[in-house]
């Protein structure tokens, strides 16, 4: 098997994948470890691409979601990989734009009967005092596209309208995007990593975040914290709240239509009632920390090897066979792929 692994200088990015080159430098030696052929490509232009595509590789491993050219556009990994016609791990460039925007994510699922915290989206001045919101205080502000606690910070957490003002021109300020303003939910933080096997059953490893609390009293899931690695993840014992957890992050994740593997962010209020708070589809994959490979040693005691392995079966079966097909082996002597 040919496997390609694509991403960018993306240190510098809002949204950087499965992180940083060390990240995929540790999946780029899981597979060498199971001695697969695979290279890892620092792509910033279409014609980085392009050579990849020339290689005609069994497999390109996703990264990031798409890489920024100078003039400012985008290109979309998986939509450009699917009109090469090269198989990709991952979801299709419209379901990864529900990770890229947690407003279109939260307004698809609550459509489709998925509970979301209520929300407004709010720029400076666009509101004059406490009683023009839509939603009452405390109320937590957030960007809207940005990842791994970006801009989120002790400061999002705000109680009245001169701190609410304040966070909204400030990140505004900081992202030129209108700003996601949710009803402040007063319960626990989970995670749930999931993936989908060949045979379409899900591998579920649900966990609890708890943030380390700060000088004010709060526990904020915010950038610092998680550059700090300051969080205590660990297994949820309340198998009821567990439970419910577990259904709301497997409903999120086939509502939308995820591929592969992905990460489901769910946050509970003081009575344990569970809201769906985004979806990471191209989650980090950094060894010893990240989320999606901590959750699975948690719940499953799965080693940081055998979680690579396990979220790129579904894309090695993809492949196609590089054999004439009558010589194929048997169907009753093949592999569940």
């Amino acid at each position: 098997m040919k496997i390609e692994i694509v991403t960018a200088r993306n240190d510098h990015w809002e949204e950087t994948g499965f992180g940083t080159l060390t990240a995929c430098n540790s999946v780029f030696d899981s597979l060498k470890r199971a001695g697969y052929d695979v290279k890892l490509n620092i792509c910033e232009s279409r014609r980085d691409l392009e050579e990849i595509v020339k290689k005609k590789p069994d497999l390109v491993i996703l990264a990031i979601k798409y890489i920024s050219l100078q003039d400012g556009k985008k290109i979309w990994l998986s939509e450009y990989f699917s009109q090469q016609g090269i198989n990709f791990t991952g979801s299709s460039r419209d379901v990864l734009k529900l990770d890229s925007n947690k407003i279109s994510a939260k307004l698809y699922l609550a459509n489709r009967g998925i509970n979301t915290a209520r929300y407004f989206m709010a720029i400076p001045d666009q509101y004059r005092c406490a009683s023009d919101l839509p939603i009452a205080f405390p109320l937590f502000l957030k960007p809207t596209d940005a990842a791994n606690g970006n801009g989120i910070d002790d400061l999002s957490f705000v109680t009245n309208f001169s701190e609410f003002a304040s966070k909204v021109l400030s990140l505004y300020s900081r992202f030129n995007t209108p700003i996601l303003v949710e009803e402040y939910l007063d319960g626990r933080e989970f995670t749930v990593s999931i993936i989908e096997t060949p045979n379409n059953e899900l591998i579920i490893s649900p966990i609890e975040i708890v943030p380390p609390e700060s000088k004010n009293g709060l526990r904020i899931l915010g950038q610092q914290v998680k550059n700090d690695n300051s969080e205590e993840l660990k297994p949820i014992e309340d198998d009821e709240i567990k439970n419910r957890v577990i259904k709301l992050a497997t409903n999120s994740f086939l509502t939308l239509g995820v591929r592969d593997f992905g990460r489901i962010d769910i946050r509970a209020n003081k009575a344990g009632d569970c809201f769906f708070i985004e979806a990471n589809l191209v989650p980090g994959m950094t060894a010893g920390s990240s989320y999606f490979p901590k959750s699975c040693e948690i719940e499953h005691a799965l080693t940081y090897d055998e979680v690579i392995q396990l979220i790129l079966e579904s894309g090695l079966c993809r492949a196609k066979p590089k054999i004439p097909p009558n010589q194929l082996m048997p169907t009753n002597q093949r592999t569940a792929c």
